[in-house]
């Protein structure tokens, strides 16, 4: 069975909802792998990759405890393009292969897995994917949202907002959309739609 599992890919930008909106799935009983999760698995104490990031950006970036710095980082390559880009050709490749070993797992008896990530359409990541499910809120909803949750400054969110894809090309590569403004019964009723339809349709 595992083997003819289609995947949804499930995105949005920073602050959307999208571990929310994967929780809805769960209790569906639908399997879900995270790759913010992945990313963070790639760069624990200890593996290659931590390793050249600290050799390329210096001690700054890591923590007392020896892990990795995450807001350093994150407004180190936020604010130079090319730093990004370098994380990105180091990093993603890893993401890409663990996500794979992760996406089919064994014993499982519906016909779709989720792979949550927030770079799905900026990257490759949406070429292992059958449909796309796109979360959406407005900018400042993202915006207010993420500077609560990380204790980032505005400004600092929406520069990440800034580096990824724009809402309205987002909204143009989906098959379907997620209204994650309007409360959580509105999106477990949404939620449900689409996992009667994917059951359906897969």
């Amino acid at each position: 069975m595992a083997d003819s599992v289609k995947i949804v890919g499930l995105t949005g930008g920073i602050g959307s909802g999208k571990s929310t909106i994967a929780r809805l799935f769960a209790e569906l009983g639908v399997h879900w792998v995270d790759a913010d999760d992945i990313a963070r698995e790639v760069v624990e104490p200890g593996t290659p990759a931590l390793r050249a990031i600290a050799e390329h950006f210096g001690e700054r970036i890591l923590l007392p405890s020896g892990g990795l710095d995450r807001a350093e980082l994150r407004s180190l390559i936020f604010q130079d393009e090319a730093e990004r880009k370098w994380l990105e050709s180091l990093l993603h490749p890893l993401i890409r292969e663990a996500m794979l070993n992760q996406l089919h797992p064994r014993d499982y008896h519906l016909p779709y897995t989720l792979l949550i990530s927030p770079l799905l359409l900026e990257t490759d990541q949406h070429k292992l994917v059958d449909r796309i499910v796109v979360i959406d809120v407005p900018v400042e909803t993202q915006i207010e949202r993420t500077a609560t949750r990380d204790g980032n400054s505005p400004e600092q969110v929406q520069r990440i907002i800034d580096a990824q894809m724009s809402r309205s090309n987002r909204l143009a590569k989906a098959d379907h959309v997620i209204d994650n403004a309007a409360g959580v019964e509105r999106a477990r009723a949404q939620v449900a739609e689409l996992h009667t339809r994917f059951m359906n349709d897969f």
